[in-house]
């Protein structure tokens, strides 16, 4: 298990990295007016691409510090150090007037601590997307194949982000944003109608595979495309956004899949020209995340059947909310903040994180119990959901930061119920239209007994060098 990194609350004070491409468009409620500064105290204009086609060759360089824990984490040990090569690739192709296709995939190279060479762990492809597109009337669109379906307006936690789970695969970086654009798509059918003032997405994924269990460092297929982690359950989504007045257009959001059944909401309004308020809500009858993560380490085989309970848990199913509410603002040096209060009522509670920290001090010589405490955790990691169930959010994003073509960085997670948090900045200065340097630095900050004070990692590091093509 390698839990999310970070760098010291508060000193998020700057970023940049551009907003990414979302062909799903649900940042679109935000009004464009007020999502992206004005380049009018720029003195020349960042690197610019073709749209249609983003391919580079990184070299990514990782050091991790850790720390000693009150829980013991089973092994394998997280690296301390990892060299990472990639070819990343997003293409588009016009196949005539009606029909196109995209694709979206990382071939990664890598070794690191303890890791033999050569071996399949030294051998990645992650295959995002792969998928066609049909125009059948103008406005009327329908998509075959694997998508990345994004949802939500909020920037640190997207609850209305139903396809989410399971989708990040040893992510670089730990950026909400990052990870919303370098995750697996679905396998699905999904039919779009965008109007004059309303659009409608309807969105079908077959159930493909049975549910597997979590994967580690050293479990991670080479070549396979992983359709385990996205299609292990028949899935639908419907959502619709109306046009009411000006800029408000609320979108609304009914999602199946197996037994759960959500509905979502998404609003944004602009407050002024530089500021933008908004929400993003749903609910739904689930059980807790301490309950579904025992269930489905038990239904997968990770959890022993017979395990005594190790933790007190409710598995009764009761309706949970999910709820980002924030605001973001734009100054004129180009400086995107974003404010946001996360709740995620399915998350611990105080008394759970007591739970936690007493039973694995107490009774984590027994068996099983350790690797039972850590895979609650895993498995909300592997969720992408909050573990806290009240979290504070801070970003800031600054293109042309001191100096033309240098992007800033940096966000900030803080568990309300105990001060820890989890951070990370990143700089990146373009050199030229083909090569840009950066470097990520991630911290975990709060005491042993906190949310993030408990997790082995400390802090991380990473250098990096990409050329583009």
């Amino acid at each position: 298990m390698r839990p999310a990194l970070g760098i010291a609350p508060l000193l998020l004070a700057f970023a940049g990295a551009p907003a990414l491409a979302d062909e799903n468009g649900d940042l679109d409620l935000i009004p464009e007016s007020v999502q992206q500064p004005s380049d009018e105290h720029s003195a020349e204009p960042a690197p610019t691409r073709d749209p249609r086609q983003t391919i580079y060759l990184e070299n990514a360089f990782t050091l991790d510090s850790q720390r000693s824990v009150l829980v013991p984490v089973p092994p394998p040990a997280t690296p301390n150090w990892q060299e990472l090569i990639f070819l990343d690739t997003r293409k588009e192709w016009a196949l005539d007037g009606d029909v196109s296709a995209a694709y979206s995939g990382r071939l990664n190279l890598q070794a690191q601590d303890e890791t033999p060479l050569p071996s399949h762990e030294n051998v990645r492809n992650d295959f995002r997307e792969g998928f066609v597109t049909w125009q059948a009337l103008p406005g009327n669109y329908f998509d075959l194949g694997r998508i990345n379906v994004k949802s939500g307006v909020a920037a640190g936690f997207n609850p209305t982000d139903f396809f989410k789970t399971r989708a990040v695969v040893e992510p670089l970086s730990i950026d909400p944003a990052v990870l919303r654009e370098d995750r697996l798509g679905t396998f699905m059918l999904e039919g779009q109608h965008i109007g004059e003032g309303v659009s409608l997405t309807l969105a079908y994924a077959p159930q493909l595979y049975r549910p597997s269990p979590i994967y580690t460092d050293t479990t991670l297929p080479s070549l396979d495309p992983e359709l385990d982690r996205t299609n292990a359950h028949q899935r639908l989504l419907l959502k619709t956004s109306v046009n009411l007045v000006g800029d408000f257009s609320p979108e609304a959001l009914l999602y199946h899949e197996g037994e759960r059944t959500e509905v979502g909401l998404n609003l944004a309004e602009s407050v002024g020209q530089s500021t933008v308020l908004y929400a993003e809500w749903a609910g739904g009858r689930q059980q807790s995340l301490i309950a579904e993560a025992l269930r489905y380490g038990a239904d997968t085989g990770t959890l022993p059947g017979n395990l005594p309970p190790v933790m007190p848990d409710n598995s009764r199913r009761y309706f949970q909310n999910d709820l980002a509410v924030g605001a973001s603002y734009t100054s004129e040096a180009k400086i995107v903040f974003n404010l946001e209060y996360h709740f995620h009522q399915a998350g611990f509670s105080p008394q759970d994180w007591h739970n936690w920290l007493a039973i694995g001090q107490s009774r984590a010589n027994l068996p099983g119990v350790a690797d039972t405490l850590w895979y609650i955790r895993e498995y909300a990691l592997d969720q992408q959901e909050p573990t806290a169930t009240h979290s504070g959010f801070l970003r800031a994003d600054w293109q042309d930061a001191f100096i033309i073509n240098l992007e800033l960085s940096a966000f900030t997670s803080v568990d309300l119920q105990d001060g820890s948090s989890v951070s990370q900045i990143t700089a990146d200065y373009y050199l030229s239209n083909n090569w840009t340097i950066g470097a990520i630095a991630e911290a975990n900050l709060g005491g042993r007994r906190s949310d993030w004070g408990s997790v082995p990692q400390a802090a991380s590091v990473i250098a990096r060098l990409a050329r583009y093509f």
